[in-house]
């Protein structure tokens, strides 16, 4: 029976008997030997009550086994569910009371005080642990190594991914067949990934970025993985002349220039390096191509749309933008229900293959968010050039209103970035009792700088409109981050809240 994801993504690797998985230990595993893991796996889940339409949340460390558990689910027509692994027994609690799954897979470490939770939304309790094993396994081991994937077409549902929730509670986008495939292929095509790929793979796999982008396009291509648990400064470094392409955050290029042993004749061989999950700062941009020769790519994505728009892999990456919609993709920015100008601020809306079904059991968020005619409202603020390009300055959430004049943080921090001494800067509004919201910057230093603030905001006082300027400044010794990289501004602001009360 046609499955639309598994036939494109896991059906290939049956009789490849090349590597699929490079382990950082040395060890390697065949295309056909993943394959036969994820029909064992999935017999074993099938067995377990687990069948069309059924959610399956895992909070589990990455592995060749965890991967496999997303082909599984694939196979049986399951809709993949994935967890940030930092999230507390509190915070599961609500995933899995939204989501209620038939099946919840946890590392063993954290049974004891998971199982209540799973309990009481419902879900049976299976573990999987960052070294293979666990009850899964113990289930799998034996099981028939085919599987006949269910009837599964592209607009059936393939994952929930839940956004980040810095706003009030998390929502649950519904990703369909089609859209991760959609997205995959295209991403396919523009980057110029083959089989004779090797991608360095040291993203999380309970996120868009590693699981949708990085994996499914090596399962799509038939490439290579180097597969780390995570991103490892030592691994990475020793790894890195196997690969051809990378994929990651800001962070971890910004970790590479800080050693010497990054070097140009280190990775001569690569073909491609890209960033996202976060805005990747244009001196990290620079100062990685005087380092190596290569320009990074920056595109742009999000968790209901997988990638909206790219830089391009022939022709000009332009730093500080996110590059140009991808094919198939339309993007307009919008202010007061009007489309704007070109090279004008407003939010950003997408509508293409890749956009999602709308949110799981949020009808309300869904209409305000994704329109009845397939624009979806990215929350995103930004504006795009005569020439396409696209320029992201901040979130909607995160405009600053100061004495009733739009302040864009990004354009106040390019201008800190560029302050000798300062690494980075967030620009956030805070309450103040004249001008309702005043602009505030948190400074970070290079390393071995010592920042005045006063000083730093004297430095381009003469460069911005008066309501723009930052009314005070702080240094810290770094921003506050999600996992995926991405400065958590709504914990500047609860720092700060109080700064300007009287």
């Amino acid at each position: 029976m046609p499955n639309t994801l598994f036939d494109a993504l896991f059906a290939p690797l049956h009789g490849r008997t090349e590597d699929f998985l490079i382990l950082p230990d040395g060890g390697t595993l065949s295309g056909d030997a993943f394959l036969r893991l994820v029909a064992r796996q999935a017999h074993a889940l099938r067995a377990a009550g687990l069948g069309v339409g059924d959610r399956i949340a895992v909070q589990i460390a990455k592995s060749p086994e965890a991967l496999a558990v997303y082909g599984a689910a694939v196979a049986l027509g399951a809709i993949f569910l994935p967890l940030n692994t930092a999230y507390t027994a509190d915070e599961v609690e609500y995933f899995l009371g939204n989501a209620t799954p038939k099946l919840f897979l946890c590392d063993g470490a954290k049974q004891a005080a998971l199982a209540p939770v799973a309990a009481r939304h419902g879900a049976q309790v299976l573990t999987l642990n960052p070294d293979g094993s666990g009850s899964l396994s113990d289930a799998a081991a034996g099981q028939p190594e085919v599987i006949s994937p269910a009837d599964r077409g592209p607009d059936d549902l393939a994952a929930f991914l839940y956004t980040s929730g810095t706003t009030g509670r998390s929502k649950g986008a519904m990703l369909t067949h089609g859209n991760l495939l959609s997205n995959a292929q295209v991403l396919v095509d523009l980057w110029r990934f083959t089989a004779d790929d090797v991608l360095l793979h040291a993203l999380p796999i309970f996120h868009t970025h590693g699981l949708f982008v990085a994996s499914n396009i090596s399962l799509l291509t038939g490439g290579r993985m180097i597969f780390l648990p995570g991103f490892d400064l030592e691994t990475v470094l020793r790894l890195l002349p196997q690969a051809t392409s990378m994929m990651g955050v800001p962070t971890f290029y910004t970790r590479l220039l800080d050693d010497a042993r990054f070097t140009r004749d280190l990775v001569g061989h690569m073909r491609l390096f890209i960033s996202g999950s976060a805005p990747l700062l244009a001196e990290t941009h620079t100062s990685f191509e005087a380092r190596t020769g290569h320009r990074i790519l920056e595109r742009y994505g999000m968790t209901e749309t997988n990638m909206n728009t790219s830089n391009p892999y022939e022709g000009e990456r332009r730093a500080g933008t996110v590059g140009l919609p991808l094919p198939g993709v339309e993007l307009r920015v919008m202010q007061d229900g009007t489309e704007r100008p070109r090279g004008e601020v407003g939010v950003i809306e997408v509508r293409g293959p890749n956009v999602f079904k709308g949110y799981w059991q949020m009808p309300e968020k869904t209409r305000e968010e994704l329109r009845e005619d397939g624009w979806f409202i990215t929350g995103d603020l930004g504006w795009q050039g005569t020439d396409g390009y696209v320029t992201i300055v901040g979130r909607a959430k995160d405009l600053v209103i100061s004495g009733g004049f739009n302040v864009y943080p990004k354009e106040v921090e390019l201008l800190l970035d560029e302050v000798p001494g300062v690494l980075e800067s967030a620009v956030i509004g805070l309450p103040h009792p004249d001008f309702g919201e005043a602009v505030f910057a948190v400074l970070v230093p290079q390393k071995g700088a010592e920042l005045v603030p006063e000083a730093v905001l004297a430095a381009i006082a003469d460069r911005l409109a008066r309501f723009k300027q930052p009314k005070a400044a702080v240094v810290l010794p770094d921003l506050p981050r999600n996992t995926m990289g991405k400065v958590q501004k709504n914990l500047l602001r609860d720092q700060f809240r109080g700064w300007f009360s009287a």
